[in-house]
């Protein structure tokens, strides 16, 4: 199952993907005699996120005749806006690291912290700080908890995630540069993190380990890998973040970038993901203002 959040009103809407049309979760309510949560996050709190998954798989063709936006006429947002969490990992792919003349950190992930602040959803715009003169976009898969969880296993990691998505994350690079100790800073601007467009369950992903994910600005590829030769795997991290702390429905895990490109005033952005809706923003350099 697909979802994504459109902005059609002002209240944003989970909608469920079928037959390239979106159907919000309020229209499957009225017509089916359902209840689902219509907000995305508010669904995953609910507890009832699995149970939605399961009554679509038996029978999608209930939805055939159901009302929805085309999905190239939908207005879509960012996932959701407020998680309690957003795990960061750096230096995910030797590639990467080689970027930025650092090494793979040995024993454990480099792993930060965002705000929620930083979201925006696909087609906003980046803003590059005027407290930076270098910044890069990075293309990213995210995980997203379903469950609270602790102490999740490698074995079971899935049992834990509601889904995968699209990321671009930011770093002000030339601020990192300048002390490693910055990292939260450099990280943490607003619009410094695009959350979507859409949720994919992981029925839909035959191998999440064959996925490739390539960061793309102005139509070329500045980097591209597989999630195979991630030095740390998703069910890793995954099983690592549940150890340090417990987790919440919505928490996201972005797992880290192939390579990141230095991003301009006028650039578009973009995260390529095998089997997943393109990701692209424009940017804007407040600099240039």
């Amino acid at each position: 199952m697909r979802l994504a959040t459109l902005e059609e009103n002002d209240k944003p809407e989970a909608a469920i993907r079928h037959n390239n049309k979106y159907i919000s979760l309020a229209t499957i309510n009225a017509q089916s005699g359902t209840t689902w949560r219509t907000g995305l996050k508010p669904l995953l709190d609910s507890g009832k996120f699995d149970d939605l998954v399961s009554w679509y798989r038996a029978d999608p063709g209930r939805l055939d005749s159901v009302d929805g936006i085309a999905v190239a006429d939908a207005s879509v947002g960012p996932l959701y806006r407020d998680p309690a969490k957003i795990w960061g990992i750096g230096l995910n792919y030797a590639d990467h690291a080689g970027d930025l003349d650092e090494n793979v950190p040995e024993g454990l992930p480099g792993s930060f912290i965002k705000p929620a602040t930083t979201i925006i959803g696909p087609g906003d715009t980046i803003e590059i700080p005027k407290m930076s003169e270098r910044t890069t976009g990075e293309a990213e898969l995210g995980i997203v908890f379903g469950k609270r969880c602790k102490d999740v296993s490698q074995a079971n990691w899935l049992n834990a995630v509601a889904g995968f998505t699209t990321i671009i994350d930011m770093t002000a690079e030339d601020i990192l540069r300048r002390n490693p100790r910055f990292l939260t800073i450099c990280k943490s601007f607003d619009t410094f993190f695009v959350f979507g467009s859409e949720l994919v369950t992981p029925d839909e992903i035959d191998d999440v380990m064959s996925l490739n994910v390539s960061t793309v600005v102005n139509g070329t590829v500045q980097a591209t890998n597989q999630v195979r030769n991630m030095t740390y795997p998703p069910d890793y991290l995954v099983a690592l973040h549940t150890e340090v702390m417990t987790h919440l429905p919505g928490d996201i895990l972005s797992t880290g970038t192939p390579g990141a490109a230095h991003i301009q005033h006028g650039d578009v952005v973009e995260c390529h993901i095998d089997g997943f809706e393109t990701l692209a923003c424009p940017v804007r350099d407040l600099k240039s203002e």
